[in-house]
């Protein structure tokens, strides 16, 4: 038996089934800035990033060092008890980079999830309201709230209802799906009518690009046009950058494409180069309506994952990592577009994305936009096979979304790039 069959059987036996795994014969042993080594020794080249986690790539030396560090002072003391100053200067350095109009500040957490929610209990506290809406296809957890606010009945919310209530779904523009942005503000022009009405509405979440949903970019027009939908019935906008965020999209944050300015942004994935901390960040007025204890948890903003962050953030800046990002998706779009002209690999279509977070639907027909979620799965299967790590999404499954960490080799990216054509080809 090998090594990566014999710990899926004990995988299977000890971890329940609920954990879905998308390379389940590639347990990892080793990793390395863009590339990884399983169980037996076989190395991939990296394009999931731990979905979008790992911005800055594995194990960056920076952001090691700067763990090992704390690590000698203490590992723990919870925030809440006795403070300490990583977390008071991240989020400083957050406040002073985040697109917020004024002063901003912000509260740490743990996961996505935790993130979402808080930014949901800060916008009803400030406003007095309930009311949430949020957009079909978007993503924003696994909690109950979260599920709720996610757009994506299977497998998210499949045999876990009831969801909570006072969360509210409008359609998202694609051309593709034949939803346009006027499409989308009809939609919550709708739910004002039918469901609820704006003056009961605390906030409107929005992924700068969908992540989960098939990383659909936001129109800067929709932004634009929520932003003042916000400003005239007094609702709170929440930019979702938790995979959009930190150099990802071509910009430090994904709403910085559109030039609007959220109320609540929320922050994780890449914020600490694999460490777990998230955030929130928002308008000063608005974050502190809570009362004190309101916010928090026990492992919020743990002093590892702060100094990784810290680290994060010099790294992204003394790398330029906002440029690579550029950079990398302008090679990657070219030759998914030089890709798609061959007629000897599966057809794909709709390659779309800002700077490094770029993906492409898997369809039937040339031309077409039918999707193909069968051979999507096998395009998967066939990249691992040669030594590439890539994951989907999408609505409907035949999505596949191309993470590479934004420190990668030219040399590696292009070997990559290789190996999903000839995944491609069959």
């Amino acid at each position: 038996m090998s090594a990566n069959s014999e710990l899926h059987g004990r995988r299977e036996a000890a971890i329940a089934r609920g954990v879905g795994i998308s390379h389940p014969m590639a347990y990892t042993a080793h990793a390395e800035n863009a590339e990884l080594w399983d169980a037996e020794g076989k190395r991939y080249i990296d394009f999931a990033a731990g979905i979008a986690v790992l911005n800055t790539g594995h194990r960056h030396p920076k952001v090691i060092a700067a763990v090992r560090k704390q690590l000698d002072r203490f590992t723990h003391t919870c925030f809440q008890v006795t403070p300490y100053e990583p977390y008071v200067a991240l989020a400083e350095r957050l406040n002073a980079i985040a697109p917020i109009e004024g002063p901003a500040k912000t509260v740490f957490l743990t996961t996505g999830a935790e993130a979402l929610e808080n930014a949901v209990k800060i916008a009803r506290a400030a406003t007095g309201r309930p009311g949430i809406i949020t957009f079909a296809g978007g993503y924003h957890g696994r909690t109950l709230l979260t599920m709720a606010m996610t757009g994506k009945v299977v497998p998210y919310k499949k045999r876990f209802a009831p969801m909570p209530a006072e969360i509210y779904h409008a359609p998202f523009p694609f051309e593709p799906f034949g939803v346009s942005v006027a499409d989308s503000l009809r939609g919550i022009e709708m739910l004002f009518r039918a469901d609820i009405e704006p003056e009961r509405v605390a906030a409107i979440v929005i992924e700068p690009v969908q992540g989960e949903g098939g990383f659909i970019p936001a129109p800067a027009e929709l932004l634009v046009a929520l932003r003042a939908l916000c400003d005239r019935h007094g609702i709170l906008l929440i930019a979702d950058e938790v995979q959009t965020g930190f150099g990802r999209t071509g910009k430090m944050f994904g709403i910085e494409h559109s030039g609007v300015k959220p109320d609540l942004m929320t922050v994780a994935k890449s914020l600490a180069g694999g460490f777990p901390l998230s955030g929130v960040i928002g308008r000063t007025a608005v974050m502190d309506a809570p009362e004190p204890g309101g916010l928090g948890g026990t492992y919020a903003g743990n002093p590892l994952a702060c100094a990784a962050a810290l680290a994060v953030l010099d790294v992204i800046q003394e790398e330029n990592l906002v440029d690579r990002a550029n950079a990398i998706g302008a090679t990657m779009k070219g030759r998914l577009e030089r890709i798609a002209a061959r007629n000897d690999v599966a057809p794909i279509a709709a390659i779309r994305g800002p700077g490094a977070m770029i993906a492409f639907d898997i369809v039937r027909q040339r031309g077409g936009h039918e999707p193909d979620a069968e051979t999507t799965k096998q395009v998967i299967a066939r990249a691992r096979e040669h030594g590439l790590i890539v994951i989907s999404c999408g609505v409907h499954g035949n999505t596949i979304r191309l993470l590479v960490p934004l420190t990668v080799s030219d040399a590696v990216l292009g070997e990559g790039l290789d190996a999903l054509q000839a995944a491609l080809s069959g």
